[in-house]
């Protein structure tokens, strides 16, 4: 555990702010400050047009940085390219000026082939956000360049920011760009695919839309030069190795027509850069990861609620101990006082506190939070304390989240740039690279789940060059305790990306996929050249394919069978959330919001409340759009909740039973005294939504609890476990009576420090833990995947097993409470309610695993 460090005085404005905040307790943990670093300058490279590098100049660009050349050199020279840099170092102008300058040059050629086949770029942004930002730098950037060449026709350089009102009434000889994803008018993505050279969209259109429509976009793909992956450290898990798959059936198409375009990937956050390139594309690359651009200080504070007197007072013990006070007859047996518990206040209620203060002194800010009912609690809370003491910024905060529509989400977007807004209470949503400069400090109200996305969330305030002041407040949960008590694992790199291409689960469909847009070649044809875009020895499952009727064999190769219902795009999930719920409201018929189906069933289920942007919904149903829709292989999918707006101090909380069955176990290893058997293997875990908890603010009252009737859910993926044989858990000190919730303590502690190791958050896994389980007949504990096949986390666990468990009860041990709290054994997604629960039985568990991990 690291030293407290103190708060240095007249550091920052803000810092005083904080200072006086936890003047008189214990919030404040830790102070780091991150040193400003000096800009080092490189020139720009002879090969850029010279009306890009007067474009860029003009922006502010006099001179590049050092990073900016060695990626733009290395893009020169033919390679891939990583650009791994800080938040606000220019990754951008590596991006944008190859092609604009490209386009330059055919612009002034004279040669047929350059008129007619003008080359083009695909630019690929985690979310539309951040396409709709980058879009308008573009904007900015071309304008400056139709300015300063004198080839191009007066009044023609005007270029309307939205691309649904784009007219063919520019110069034909412009830069044309344009966005094209699930938000944009059909007769601008038809603009697009017919003119556009710089095309900004996401992983989901270009998999759903524009790679089964190929030789509608065959213009754009054959003329295909730049391919651009903003956020890859965004691309981590069985989402990665999805969108890794769509970029390489990119590349098979553009390969097809005859193009190979260059990648060019950028990250502020990633580990490993060449690696993860290399898994991204299937190709080797150069990495750019030497920061070259100025930056402020960044002070950065780890933070922990204040702690308030616990409600649960019992009233006789109270009234007693007034009547001793009040009454000397009374026998000195009778205690005078009354002892309460102290507690800490949530995360979120904590953030309130925190911001509702930095924006009263004047601060332009975010407020991070870990769920979308989060940001709404956290922005009405700010509220509530701004309207006593400075009612003039009331409504200048809000809620950003998603399920918002894109009008809304745009709206936000623009008034937080244009300073209209001082604090935005946002999900993940706004951690990526948009491009709001001027932002003063961060709140994190809980640990996001890695390092990356806390330096990215960070990485919000303080941008060109200016000091920025960070908050990170724990959660009441073992991993966020221990992480602000341990500030050397916030302030160490950041995690690995795992990434796994090879992972059947997401093969197979991707194969149906490329086989939809071309015939998949017989390696005996080929060399192997087709199918080597989808890794090695890929011939078992397209025969596993053929086998299954999901291909045919035909003289071109294997084909997609058009015989079946689906289309083949629909066999993928990309981001493993199983689509979307609309969430429509019955008096208006409007849609207010979406939900992930995923998280459908505890969210929008009969009678749930649903709150948005404040307000709050009743449930009426949750059923298929279409009859016969429905349940299919355990899953439901377009579905729709449909809500009437209430006035309620009412909240709900869903409650669900999971089932764990043993598939096959690839990897075990029993403990020489055959007292415990560790396992990592395949599982299918079951789930269903059995009740809920009809709760009351503000204190989250319990009022009754209610029964329901949903579908189960099935999950194949990846797990690791451990049995103990019989008569072990007595041995250790566990008694019959306390094994429960020894085993279940056990489990939420392993799940909730595992991401230390993991690049992940404790809600990409689940578990389960029981006293004899079906297919052991032994007490077991398992940790699993949240994701369909897998994703790699329990097996990273189960490589690191000695680490992972030593980590975890030493967090145990050292939470301060007596019988198991958020911050040690508890779990804020346990569908049992967090009972039962034995902490001390917990440490009995944890300490005899440490002591029978394999040999490292």
């Amino acid at each position: 555990m690291s030293k407290r460090s103190e708060i240095p005085p007249h550091t920052h404005p803000l810092l005083d702010v904080l200072r006086s905040l936890s003047a008189t307790d214990d919030r404040f943990v830790h102070f780091h400050t991150v040193p400003q670093r000096q800009a080092r300058y490189a020139s720009w490279p002879q090969w850029v047009h010279s009306s890009v590098v007067a474009a860029w100049r003009r922006r502010g660009a006099r001179d590049i940085w050092s990073h900016q050349r060695d990626a733009l050199d290395a893009l020169h020279e033919g390679h891939d390219v990583v650009v791994a840099t800080g938040t606000g170092s220019g990754k951008s102008l590596v991006a944008w000026t190859p092609i604009l300058s490209d386009l330059m040059y055919a612009h002034h050629s004279g040669r047929l082939s350059d008129i007619h086949s003008r080359p083009t770029c695909l630019y690929i942004a985690p979310t539309k956000a951040l396409a709709a930002d980058q879009c308008a730098a573009l904007d900015r950037i071309i304008r400056e360049i139709t300015a300063d060449d004198t080839s191009f026709t007066e009044g023609s350089h005007t270029h309307p920011r939205s691309s649904s009102d784009r007219p063919a009434r520019r110069s034909e000889d412009l830069p044309r760009f344009s966005t094209a994803d699930g938000d944009t008018p059909r007769e601008a993505k038809e603009w697009a695919r017919a003119h556009a050279d710089l095309l900004l969209t996401n992983p989901d259109f270009l998999h759903h839309v524009m790679l089964p429509q190929h030789e509608r976009w065959r213009r754009f793909f054959a003329s295909l030069r730049y391919i651009v992956i903003d956020e890859l450290h965004y691309w981590r898990g069985i989402t990665g190795s999805h969108i890794a798959m769509v970029i390489r059936r990119l590349l098979r198409i553009a390969h097809r027509l005859g193009v190979n375009p260059q990648v060019i990937m950028l990250s502020a956050t990633v580990r490993d850069p060449h690696i993860v390139g290399q898994m991204m594309t299937g190709r080797p690359c150069c990495v750019s990861d030497q920061d070259g651009s100025p930056a402020g200080q960044h002070h950065i504070v780890l933070w922990q609620g204040h702690t308030v007197t616990d409600d649960d007072v019992d009233i006789d013990a109270y009234l007693r101990a007034v009547e001793s006070a009040e009454n000397p007859n009374i026998p000195a047996s009778v205690p005078a006082s009354v002892e309460t518990s102290m507690r800490r206040v949530s995360a979120s209620m904590e953030a309130a506190v925190v911001t509702a203060a930095l924006v009263e002194s004047g601060a332009r800010m975010l407020t991070f939070v870990r769920s979308r009912s989060g940001a709404e609690s956290v922005a009405a809370q700010v509220k509530d304390r701004l309207r006593a003491r400075r009612p003039e910024y009331v409504d200048r905060v809000a809620a950003y989240r998603g399920g918002y529509l894109p009008n809304e989400r745009r709206a936000l977007e623009v008034s937080l740039r244009e300073g209209t807004l001082r604090a935005l209470s946002t999900t993940s949503a706004l951690e990526l690279g948009l491009d709001i400069s001027g932002l003063d400090a961060t709140v994190t109200a809980g640990w996001p789940g890695t390092r990356a996305s806390l330096w990215q969330q960070i990485g919000r305030a303080g941008r060109a060059g200016h000091d920025g002041v960070s908050v990170l407040i724990a959660s009441e949960n073992p991993l966020d305790s221990y992480i602000v008590h341990h500030p050397e694992e916030v302030f160490s790199e950041v995690e690995a990306s795992v990434i796994d291409p090879s992972n059947p689960w997401v093969v197979a469909p991707h194969l149906c996929a490329a086989a939809a847009e071309f015939p998949l070649c017989d390696p005996a044809s080929d060399g192997g050249r087709d199918l080597s875009f989808f890794g090695a020895d890929v011939l078992p499952l397209v025969d596993s394919l053929v086998r299954d009727g999901f291909l045919r064999r035909r003289s071109a190769g294997w084909v997609w069978d058009a015989t079946r219902p689906e289309r083949p795009t629909s066999l993928t999930d990309l981001r493993g959330a199983g689509g979307d719920v609309q969430v429509v409201d019955i008096r208006s018929g409007a849609v207010i919001g979406t939900v992930d189906n995923a998280s459908a069933d505890t969210q929008v289920f009969p009678d749930a409340i649903y709150v948005h942007q404040g307000r709050t919904f009743h449930v009426l149903s949750l059923d298929p759009v279409f009859a016969g829709a429905g349940v299919r292989d355990g899953d439901e999918h377009g579905r729709v909740a449909v809500v009437e707006e209430v006035s309620t101090a009412l909240r709900t909380r869903a409650q669900q039973h999971t089932h764990v069955e043993i598939e096959s176990i690839d990897r075990s290893w029993t403990s020489p005294d055959g007292a415990l058997t560790w396992h990592y293997g395949r599982v299918i875990v079951s789930t269903r939504v059995t009740d809920f908890d009809l709760l009351r603010l503000p204190g989250l009252e319990f009022i009754r609890n209610k029964e329901l009737s949903l579908p189960t859910h099935y999950l194949p993926t990846q797990a690791v476990w451990y049995t103990l044989s019989a008569g072990t858990l007595k041995r250790i000190g566990v008694d019959e009576a306390d094994a429960p919730g020894a085993l279940h303590a056990a489990e939420h502690a392993s799940i909730a420090l595992l991401p230390l190791l993991a690049t992940c958050d404790r809600w990409d896994l689940g578990g389960l833990s029981t006293t004899c389980h079906d297919d052991t007949g032994l007490p077991t504990v398992f940790v699993h995947d949240a994701y369909r096949g897998g994703a790699g986390h329990a097996q990273c666990g189960y490589d690191r097993l000695h680490e992972w468990l030593r980590t975890t009860v030493e967090t145990v041990r050292a939470c301060p409470c007596e019988d198991g709290c958020p911050r040690c054994v508890q779990s804020p997604k346990c569908g049992n309610g967090n009972e039962p629960l034995s902490k001390s039985g917990a440490i009995a568990v944890l300490s005899f695993l440490v002591d029978h991990c394999p040999p490292m």
